[in-house]
């Protein structure tokens, strides 16, 4: 009667230790993805061009140690992709846009490295603004 007595009283305390955790990891996690967001910038890109940041001011926006991905909050849906601009030079654009809903955050690359430079490029050329997070 004691093994089984002792077998539950340690079942249960195995579920206690592991949904505490896994109730860790959550929040581990939710933390982190406050402390991206937490950083989030505005952005506003201007009408007529598909590239932010754009002219006249062309230059690259760079990846921080606050987000492992390159996300971007848009106030009207958008396709949007990245450009990022190597060491070596040049541009290199994703081969797809990704679908960013409007006042969602979307991950647009994921596991990017920090300090990295890039753009976002978007199919439309239409005005559009929102936050950006890197």
């Amino acid at each position: 009667m004691h093994v089984r007595t002792r077998f539950a009283a340690s079942l249960v305390t195995g579920v206690v230790v592991a949904g505490s955790l896994v109730g860790a990891a959550a929040g581990t996690a939710g933390a982190a993805a406050q402390s991206c967001y937490g950083s989030a910038s505005d952005y506003t890109k201007a009408s007529g061009t598909h590239l932010y940041p754009n002219y006249p001011t062309l230059f690259y926006l760079v990846t921080t140690a606050n987000c492992a991905d390159i996300n971007i909050k848009t106030d009207t849906t958008r396709y949007v992709k990245v450009c990022f601009q190597p060491s070596s030079g040049g541009t290199v654009c994703q081969s797809d846009y990704k679908r960013a809903a409007e006042d969602n955050w979307t991950t647009i690359a994921t596991d990017v490295k920090d300090n990295t430079h890039y753009q976002f490029y978007f199919r439309s050329d239409a005005k559009s603004t929102g936050q950006v997070a890197d």
